[in-house]
């Protein structure tokens, strides 16, 4: 398993980097005020909290138990689609108390939910898998295993295409839902036509 600081990097670099290149022309241009900052600082908390919501556990049974247990909440998987609502409802109510627009909530609600996401691919990779369907599906799914699959051991051109496809896919969505909310809170790439 990635220590916290893999995951909060990980999450910063990979997704956050959109956010510092959209502001270095208003940056240059001097178009940036206060709320500007205070904003792309709301988004490095909200995004970097909720990197680590999956290994919340571990700060209650280092000083209860006296483990480094954190992938679970009684028989709840922390690191599951289920246990990810806790990303999007305090995504939703950071956004709403910051902004007090419920649209800005639902845009910091997904955006919250893409860097929970991002934990439980990274520990993926690491690990071979998270209990993500839980609970309708309680054993681990690792969509990396998926991508070391040879051809010969695909059995067929096209499942070894669709395993692919569907590695790849799966952390497109997770970026993607995070340029999306962005590109709702300002962040943005532009096209400029060349003269």
């Amino acid at each position: 398993m990635p220590y916290p600081v893999v995951h909060v990097l990980f999450f910063l670099f990979c997704v956050g980097i959109v956010a510092v290149y959209a502001i270095t022309g208003p940056l240059y241009r001097r178009e940036l005020c206060f709320s500007d900052a205070r904003k792309l600082l709301l988004l490095a908390f909200v995004g970097g909290a909720c990197t680590l919501f999956p290994d919340i556990m571990v700060v209650y049974n280092i000083f209860i138990n006296n483990t480094l247990e954190h992938c679970s909440i009684g028989s709840i998987p922390t690191h599951s689609l289920l246990f990810s609502f806790t990303a999007i409802l305090f995504g939703g109510i950071v956004g709403y108390g910051a902004f007090r627009e419920f649209s800005k909530a639902v845009y910091m609600a997904i955006f919250a939910e893409s860097a929970f996401l991002t934990h439980l691919l990274l520990d993926d990779i690491a690990e071979g898998g998270c209990e993500y369907l839980y609970p309708l599906y309680s054993s681990p799914i690792s969509v990396f295993s998926m991508m070391d699959t040879g051809f010969a051991a695909a059995g067929s051109l096209f499942h070894y295409l669709m395993v692919s496809i569907v590695s790849v896919f799966c952390v497109f969505v997770v970026i993607l839902m995070a340029l999306f909310a962005l590109d709702k809170f300002g962040f943005e790439f532009g096209y400029r036509k060349e003269k």
